[in-house]
């Protein structure tokens, strides 16, 4: 069985150094972007199993990019975890809303976050 994928989408490098650490330790091969059109690109160069996507980030928003993750038919089947520091209810719904598969309100546990990209990547491949 191949590695499963894990394109990160994190503006903030002391967030995304943590959590390069944390999704390697779980064994996933990890390539980040820190822009929503470099999300973009990465997502035309490499199709990953699943998209971490904050929500705030330069460019274009994770709430933009998950939209069109969604509307790409090439994309389809690849899970998206949307994480976010401004994260409300309202946040929440609107992450669901286009498209997300989970959504994550940071400050988080590690351990909350490995157990949430493990459930998602086994979904993906049942």
């Amino acid at each position: 069985m191949s590695q499963k994928t894990v394109l990160l989408v994190e503006d903030e490098d002391n967030i995304a150094l943590a959590l390069t650490h944390l999704i390697g330790r779980a064994g996933y091969a990890l390539r980040r972007v820190a822009s929503g059109n470099a999300a973009l690109e990465a997502l035309a160069e490499a199709r990953p199993d699943l998209v971490v996507l904050d929500v705030m980030l330069p460019e274009r928003s994770g709430y933009e990019i998950c939209q069109l993750i969604r509307r790409d038919a090439a994309l389809k089947g690849i899970k998206v975890l949307m994480i976010t520091a401004g994260g409300g209810e309202v946040e929440r719904r609107k992450g669901m809303a286009v498209g997300a598969d989970a959504f994550m309100t940071k400050p988080f546990a590690a351990a909350d976050l490995t157990a949430q990209i493990n459930a998602l990547l086994a979904e993906e491949g049942a």
